[in-house]
């Protein structure tokens, strides 16, 4: 009995094995960079102001 036990440690092993392996490579949907590549440019717009407000104002 002790070494049916010791075969069927392997054997559910290579199960989960299998069954994460064909989770982890599953096909996902992706939203596309739209939302993110709008929110990087108004960073980017934030950053400039800030820039040029800093600038003007530590010239004087």
């Amino acid at each position: 009995m002790a070494a049916l036990a010791w075969l069927l440690i392997p054997l559910v092993a290579a199960i989960g094995a299998s069954l994460w392996g064909t989770w982890a490579l599953r096909t996902r949907r992706t939203r596309g960079d739209g939302p993110e590549l709008v929110g990087y440019a108004r960073f980017r717009e934030a950053m400039e102001r800030s820039t040029t407000t800093t600038t003007s104002v530590s010239g004087s």
